[in-house]
């Protein structure tokens, strides 16, 4: 409810956000860079060219072009306080990339960053209404701003209570009905269940939800959708699952509680697909459901198993996902358990690793003795707490191999798998295995876990299935493959790596710097980042030289792109629009903190351009760590735990050598490769183009 004492919003659109039959320019960009300064030229944006880069950073995810001429480009914005919506009606059409051709219907849905329920709804009010042929048709009629605004307003706020009831009633009448059906012998109606999503969830979420309900009453099959977006979702019941014959998943994101539909047949697609083609999806679902060989979302009534690829999902993306998934648990562990490790040696100093218990019986046996912290020696205060700092990171390192195969075994099948997950980690470690072992018993535990909850039991031992049946048995299946037969081998690799990472040196170490400085900007956080990151912070376990040069590479590398794209945006400001340049002002801290994702808006504006220049940079100053022999004993935190780092002048030189090469190497790319970014564009200037 609103507060009365505070002014009611504006209106979600109005005349003078609203273009007729104008030439706005020959591209996508263009167009938005128009509707943009109309909106800020209304009051309803504080930063025209902010509200661009903001809409085009999203359509860098995927196109907002749809069938039929319209284009519905959207973002969330700071530079938005309320819900609106800007409206052009091209001459000539514009392509934003549908699959029949260019857009003359364009939409420029903005809403503010921190936008509640309700603004969400009104944003999906509209994009469900561009479904229907009737609205789409009243627009290209429109003859004035003020029919256009009065269009949008009707969709955009709800009909009368009585007459929404009476919607509401109609449509569910066939539902209710269907029951009924075997009584009279004719056959029972198909009833399909899907989710949509997509990563915004402010436009395409809700008009696949919109297309495939029209397409189920064409085909008059029952149908019940529930959209993740972010006006709120609301779970669909398990009796309407249960009577389901097939499932729809249209989402370019996870589905929430995806286990809840474990068993049933599946198609599935990205949420774009069920806008252009939902006649064939509502076709191939009812396919399926009659299909006994169907994909179906893996898992049983007693198990929340949901891993195993289905539909459009090949094996290549599912084992990257698992792998990912392993690795996403473990880095907290690193973190924490690094962290305090490199503060145990802020306080302690190193020899607090080579002392008796971790550091603890050198400085702890004292206290554990008196109970008291007053009868420690002049310093010892300061070395005891190293010592417990220390302590309490090996234990939480400890964890690191447990958590990768505990979460790899969780990503194939769910709950079941964690436990004989978690066992296999501790079984490679206790082996020898390491960090490979970890992702070798990781996934046997998954698909042993997996396997077994596909067996069909008696109903009254399903209930103990997930919880002690699948547990045991795939724990104990792991752990005798793992002790019995390739326990050995996982040593044997683990130490022969472990034994060629400490014999490098030279050309060798400075090779795996630039392989590994490669690896951390090639994606920026994605998954080959995450590898290598990985791969470092596995190797911290073993305490070796080697594997702290491998860290110290990593940590440098990762923190050139961000320092790079921060250099180039603060010395060639021309070459970067002005969303860019503030991206850049922020970039200074989250590269010096070794957050390499703080390059990401501008690799996703420019990856061409952008992506190898900071590849070359990290490339350098992985080979230069590798070369220095740096060496750093904490996992993350960039500058911050330059104590925690040896030769930090070598460390430094590294550093800025990369940044330097890589903010070069992106504004020459600029400057000499394809067209220059545009600077901000005036509201004159766009009217007179």
């Amino acid at each position: 409810m609103t507060n009365p004492s505070q002014p009611a919003p504006p209106p979600i659109t109005e005349t003078g956000l609203v273009l007729l039959d104008v030439d706005a320019g020959a591209d996508k960009e263009a167009v938005i860079g128009r509707l943009a300064e109309q909106l800020a030229a209304a009051g309803r944006a504080n930063d025209a060219e902010g509200l661009r880069g903001a809409a085009m950073a999203r359509e860098g995810q995927s196109a907002t072009g749809l069938p039929g001429g319209i284009a519905i480009p959207h973002c969330r914005s700071p530079y938005v306080d309320f819900p609106t919506i800007g409206f052009a009606r091209l001459s000539p059409k514009v392509d934003f990339g549908a699959p029949d051709g260019p857009a003359d219907l364009v939409f420029l849905i903005a809403a503010p960053e921190s936008g509640g329920q309700e603004h969400m709804k009104l944003l999906s009010s509209l994009a469900r209404a561009l479904v229907r042929p009737d609205f789409v048709a009243s627009l290209r009629a429109a003859s004035s701003a003020e029919e256009v605004v009065g269009l949008v307003d009707q969709v955009v706020n709800p009909a009368p209570p009585a007459q929404a009831t009476g919607t509401a009633a109609a449509t569910a009448t066939p539902a209710t009905a269907a029951p009924a059906a075997p009584a009279t012998a004719a056959p029972k109606a198909k009833s399909i269940v899907a989710v949509t999503a997509c990563p915004t969830g402010i436009a395409h979420t809700y008009m696949a939800a919109d297309s495939l309900a029209a397409a189920a009453e064409r085909a008059g099959v029952g149908f019940t959708v529930e959209t993740q977006g972010s006006s709120g979702s609301t779970p669909m019941s398990a009796e309407t699952i249960a009577a389901a014959d097939a499932v729809i998943f249209a989402t370019d994101v996870g589905v929430k509680d995806r286990q809840r539909f474990a068993g049933k047949p599946v198609i599935a697609s990205g949420v774009k697909r069920a806008i252009n083609e939902p006649d064939q999806m509502i076709a191939d679902a009812i396919a399926a459901s009659e299909n006994p060989n169907a994909s179906r979302v893996e898992g049983s009534a007693g198990s929340a198993a949901n891993a195993a690829p289905s539909g459009d999902v090949g094996w290549g993306t599912r084992t990257r996902q698992i792998l990912l998934t392993g690795v996403s648990y473990m880095i907290p562990f690193v973190a924490a358990g690094g962290l305090l490790i490199a503060l145990g040696f802020l306080f302690a100093g190193y020899e607090i690793a080579n002392t008796p218990d971790g550091g603890t019986e050198s400085f702890g046996n004292m206290y554990a003795l008196n109970n008291s912290l007053t009868n420690l020696p002049p310093g010892g205060l300061m070395q005891y707490l190293g010592a417990v700092l220390y302590t309490l990171g090996g234990l939480a390192f400890g964890f690191l191999v447990p958590a990768l195969a505990g979460y790899i075994a969780f990503a194939i099948a769910d709950r079941p798998g964690i436990a004989p997950g978690f066992t296999g980690g501790a079984v490679a470690v206790f082996v020898g295995g390491g960090f490979i072992g970890g992702i070798v018993a990781g996934v046997m535990a998954g698909f042993v876990a997996l396997w077994i909850s596909r067996i069909d039991v008696p109903r009254w031992l399903r209930g103990l299935m997930p919880v002690v049946i699948i547990p045991l048995f795939a724990s104990l299946v792991m752990g005798l493959l793992m002790f019995l037969l390739i326990g050995r081998p996982l040593a044997w690799i683990n130490t022969s790596l472990t034994d060629w990472l400490n014999g490098m040196s030279g050309a060798s170490a400075v090779a795996l710097g630039v392989i590994l400085g490669l690896m951390m900007c090639f994606d920026l956080g994605g998954p080959v980042n995450k590898a290598a990151y990985a791969f470092a912070t596995a190797g911290l376990a073993t305490a070796t030289p080697a594997s702290f040069q491998i860290m110290a590479a990593v940590m440098a590398a990762g923190m050139v792109p961000p320092l790079a794209m921060a250099l180039a945006s603060t010395v060639r400001p021309g070459l970067f629009t002005e969303p860019e340049r503030e991206n850049g002002r922020a970039a200074w801290l989250l590269g010096a903190s070794f957050i390499s994702e703080g390059a990401i808006p501008f690799a996703a504006a420019d990856p061409l351009r952008v992506i190898p220049s900071m590849m070359a940079g990290g490339a350098v100053t992985g080979a230069l760590a590798m070369a220095f022999g740096v060496t750093c004993r904490a996992p993350h935190g960039g500058i911050f735990v330059l104590f925690a780092i040896d030769n930090k002048l070598g460390f430094l030189i590294s550093l800025v050598a990369g940044t330097l090469v890589a903010a070069l190497a992106v504004v020459a790319a600029k400057q000499f490769i394809g067209a220059k970014p545009k600077e901000k564009v005036t509201a004159s200037e766009l009217t007179a183009a």
